[in-house]
């Protein structure tokens, strides 16, 4: 006898929407913190595939471990999905940030199928040539200063904690998930001036290496846009914007932002997406 899950006269359970991108790039998922957002991205892995998934560093938040362990189930459900995605013949290329810069030494390594590499050069299917990495190289408090980098993270920490508080009070008001943190961070001069002098940065780079274009994460700014020519790219995080960057199969990209309601309506999986010109 074949198994029956339903119940005669139950509605039928929908598959989940799912939107194929030629690649997918994610960084700042920081898993290891109570502020990831693992729940959010493990819905967005279940409405996205890729033939390519990038991971662009601070996927795991090392620096928070060695403080104190924090890994709950919602958190293992995240790297589950990213081997079975391996397993299934997704390539999945991790690219470690400062926060899981345990896996530096390990370049051309293979974990559970996942490759890890320092930085790397994606053709897009237009046949630009972009520089992926973290981007923590260019932080100049993290190259040169490391006990105050992990004091300024402290205190991103208390600004996460808050965050949850605000964001919990929202949901059980009906909102959907809305990034005070983020909001607030924007706000003050000496930040929005910090982050264009790193998309400046960046983009120099990807120029001085014969590239089109840069795809970084590590300041927890998502944007696509352009510095001198150079086209530059920030996945954004899964702390505060819950951001992701999406190629489509004509080459163009897309920064999908999901909160967690366009679950609830497929139609509009990916939607808000900015392209870049072509």
């Amino acid at each position: 006898m074949q198994p029956n899950p339903q119940k005669p006269g139950s509605p039928a359970i929908a598959a989940p929407f799912v939107k194929q991108y030629r690649t997918l790039f994610l960084s700042d998922v920081h898993l290891g913190s109570k502020a990831a957002q693992a729940e959010l991205l493990v819905d967005f892995l279940r409405h996205h595939s890729a033939g390519t998934i990038y991971l662009v560093g601070d996927i795991v938040d090392g620096w928070r471990l060695r403080r104190s362990w924090h890994w709950p189930a919602t958190h293992n459900d995240v790297v589950q999905k990213l081997l079975r995605q391996a397993r299934k013949g997704t390539r999945v290329v991790y690219i470690p940030g400062n926060h899981d810069e345990f896996l530096r030494p390990f370049p051309g390594e293979h974990f559970g199928g996942i490759e890890v590499r320092l930085t790397d050069v994606f053709e897009a299917a237009d046949g630009r040539r972009f520089l992926v990495m973290h981007g923590d190289e260019f932080d100049v408090v993290v190259r040169n200063a490391r006990l105050i980098a992990y004091l300024g993270d402290w205190a991103y920490d208390a600004a996460i904690a808050v965050n949850v508080v605000f964001n919990r009070v929202r949901r059980s008001l009906g909102f959907p998930y809305w990034s005070l943190s983020s909001w607030a961070k924007l706000k003050v001069k000496n930040a929005v001036s910090f982050i264009g002098a790193f998309e400046e940065a960046l983009a120099g780079e990807a120029q001085r290496r014969g590239c089109d274009g840069v795809i970084c994460g590590h300041i927890h700014h998502a944007a696509i846009g352009e510095r001198a020519g150079i086209a530059y790219i920030n996945t954004g995080d899964w702390v505060e914007s819950c951001t992701a960057i999406g190629e489509r199969p004509d080459g163009t990209f897309e920064l999908i932002r999901w909160t967690g309601q366009a679950a609830a309506q497929p139609h509009a999986a990916g939607a808000g997406g900015v392209a870049v010109a072509a």
